[in-house]
């Protein structure tokens, strides 16, 4: 039985939200008010709006941003655009965090209370809020993590707008915003993005669309989100990503060098300092020529899985369906993870040169670049990027002369660590709930749209570029021959300078904590984020690599480690990394999604026992850690034990 609103109807603002993205309706049959003589005689529509599905997420943003939330008549309107059954879009919208079906207000703070911001005091940032703004639920809300762990507390701050007061929603890329295209002064310093940035898109309707405004408060005190939530526009601005590379500048930087070095702006600035040439060696070697370096330098995936590279994309090239995709996952949710935000704010043209080299290697024609909705400044400057490369040339119907066409859409995600991975990304760009599938058929078979695909995250992407430019056997030289080239690392936590850093495999722990300042009161490191595991103190000289930690018993992940010292509660530690699987999980698979509630149940009676009283409850933990390892369809259940697992056997948690 589908799911109808009776009655209800879109309101104005609601519908031009709608029709600025998609265009006015055609018929009645489409939501139009005046119903023809023809549309009498014929149903418009069919096929051909149920071929633009992938279009409910970005539409979904569209009222969400222009209202602040998405009532019963506005859902039914869009439904109707797209012939999308009700019940569908309500699963979809009901699916992510930053969507509500519910009336909220126009301004809405989110606060991040994930492990980072727990150790930097987001505990008593909330208290501070709800004696101001009143009860978490009303006019703020707490978050998992924000992937602004370096500059921790953090807050987000959300304002639904109109076109006078906020910028553009959807899937259009922004274009270029007067004066942005310019070359930086000879004494660059980076402009940080004010809190409330409004720049403009035009939807396919080919109006102009609002996107909401936004202010990102890190770190946050009670005084600056209070501010913020009145005003976001007014918001301080955010320093600029520099500020999240304790290295910038220093010399002997690979995937880092022109962070803070160039406007991120400025195409212009950014081929005088190297880019680009690594396409047009792309176009010297050809797409086999590519697969072939990528190959023998032995990049693998920097996501956590560690797939080669090479390999993923000679599968996808192979293929004789057509057409093939690329997605870059630039959806980042791992509690502690901001490096490819960092890349994306401080280098953007590199994510945009490398996406067209791996659509060019793979026979892709289209890339689709699904960015985390939490990422506002990095949306600002992708757009911008993807426009005027666009304008420039370097991307559209004919690259560089080369004959070869490629273009990048943005799409936006809505809070749902699920999303990363990869089938549930497919899911949610095409605009069903981002529920992973199973495999096989795998995504280089049957990916986006059913069709050949490559997915990689930002950090692989961008490595494709030193490859490409030094060559494979220079670089596969860097690292250890079974974990080649240069790593990025999220620091933060009991750290003096936390931040993102770029060491070649192969560096210990202890090395990357001496650069990051570790404190003397070290109690615990949690490598590779909520997914990963606990190490001890005495554990520093786990070499960074995936061989390296594998055989030491925990993974290297993403590249999160986290350093907590004597003062953090660990058992509060562990039940919020329960509670964040627990929201997480989709529930679309018994293990993972009875299994994360009994986890948390179970933490939450051991913390007010200890010893032989919590000897039951650990294990059951570990009997339902073994279930939803065993059988849960994807990596959140199979790995959302991990973390309480170790800190059982290697630190004595609960003991």
């Amino acid at each position: 039985m589908d799911l109808h609103f009776g009655d209800s109807k879109p309101t104005d603002e609601e519908r031009a939200a709608v029709d600025a993205l998609l265009g006015p309706p055609d018929s009645a049959w489409e939501g139009a008010s005046d119903r023809p003589d023809a549309d009498l005689r014929w149903a418009r529509g069919g096929r051909a709006a149920r071929e633009r599905r992938d279009l409910l997420l970005p539409g979904l943003h569209a009222v969400n941003d222009r209202v602040g939330w998405i009532s019963e008549g506005a859902l039914d309107y869009l439904c109707r655009r797209l012939t999308v059954p009700p019940a569908e879009a309500y699963g979809v919208a009901t699916f992510y965090a930053m969507f509500s079906v519910r009336p909220r207000p126009a301004t809405v703070v989110q606060v991040c209370t994930d492990l980072a911001c727990a150790t930097r005091g987001s505990d008593q940032l909330c208290a501070d809020l709800e004696s101001r703004l009143g009860p978490a639920g009303s006019q703020w809300e707490k978050s998992p993590c924000l992937g602004l762990c370096e500059r921790a507390p953090a807050a987000l701050v959300v304002r639904a707008g109109t076109a006078t007061d906020a910028p553009a929603a959807g899937s259009s890329p922004t274009p270029p915003l007067p004066g942005r295209e310019k070359s930086a002064p000879p004494a660059f310093e980076e402009r940080g993005s004010g809190g409330g940035a409004l720049s403009y898109g035009k939807g396919r309707g080919g109006e102009e669309q609002p996107r909401r405004a936004t202010a990102v408060i890190a770190p946050a005190t009670a005084t600056a989100v209070t501010l913020a939530a009145s005003a976001p526009e007014a918001a301080a601005p955010e320093p600029p990503a520099t500020t999240a590379v304790p290295q910038a500048g220093r010399p002997g930087l690979i995937l880092l060098k022109r962070i803070g070095q160039i406007d991120p702006y400025s195409l212009d600035d950014y081929r005088a300092n190297g880019g680009y040439e690594a396409l047009r060696q792309a176009f010297t070697l050809g797409p086999a020529g590519v697969i072939r370096e990528v190959t023998d330098a032995g990049l693998v995936g920097r996501g956590g899985a560690a797939f080669p590279t090479g390999r993923k994309w000679q599968a996808t090239a192979a293929q004789p369906d057509r057409p093939h995709y690329l997605v870059c996952n630039a959806d980042e949710s791992e509690p502690g993870t901001f490096k490819d935000r960092v890349l994306m704010e401080g280098d953007p043209y590199s994510l945009i040169e490398a996406m067209t080299i791996a659509g060019y290697a793979t026979g892709a024609h289209r890339g689709y670049l699904y960015l985390r909705g939490e990422y506002p400044r990095a949306l600002d400057r992708l757009s911008h990027a993807i426009a005027q490369a666009r304008a420039r040339g370097l991307l559209g119907d004919d690259v560089l002369g080369q004959g070869y066409a490629f273009d990048i859409e943005i799409r936006r995600g809505a809070g749902a660590y699920i999303c990363g991975e990869e089938t549930a990304l497919f899911n949610s760009i095409e605009g069903y709930r981002g529920e992973p599938r199973s495999k096989p058929p795998f995504p280089v078979e049957k990916g986006l749209f059913g069709k050949p695909t490559a997915a990689n995250n930002v950090e692989t992407l961008v490595n494709v570029l030193p490859v490409l430019t030094m060559g494979a056997q220079a670089y596969a030289a860097i690292g250890t021959p079974k974990s080649t080239g240069p790593k990025l690392f999220c620091v933060s936590g009991g750290v003096a300078r936390p931040g993102i850093y770029e060491l070649p495999f192969g560096a210990t722990l202890g090395e990357l904590l001496q650069l990051a300042g570790v404190h003397d009161d070290l109690r615990a490191i949690l490598l590779g984020g909520a997914a990963g595991g606990f190490v001890r103190p005495d554990e520093t000289g786990i070499p960074l690599t995936f061989e390296g930690t594998r055989e030491a018993g925990t993974t290297l992940g993403s590249g999160v480690v986290m350093a907590f010292g004597a003062s953090v509660p660990l058992p509060r530690l562990l039940l919020r990394i329960a509670e964040f699987f627990r929201d997480e999980s989709c529930g679309q698979c018994v293990p993972c999604r009875v299994g994360t509630v009994r986890q948390e149940e179970a933490l939450h009676r051991i913390a007010q026992r200890t010893g032989a009283a919590a000897a039951d409850d650990i294990a059951l933990l570990r009997e339902v850690g073994r279930a939803m390892r065993d059988a849960s369809i994807c990596g959140l259940g199979q790995t959302a034990w991990n973390a309480v697992e170790s800190a059982i056997d290697r630190l004595g948690a609960y003991a």
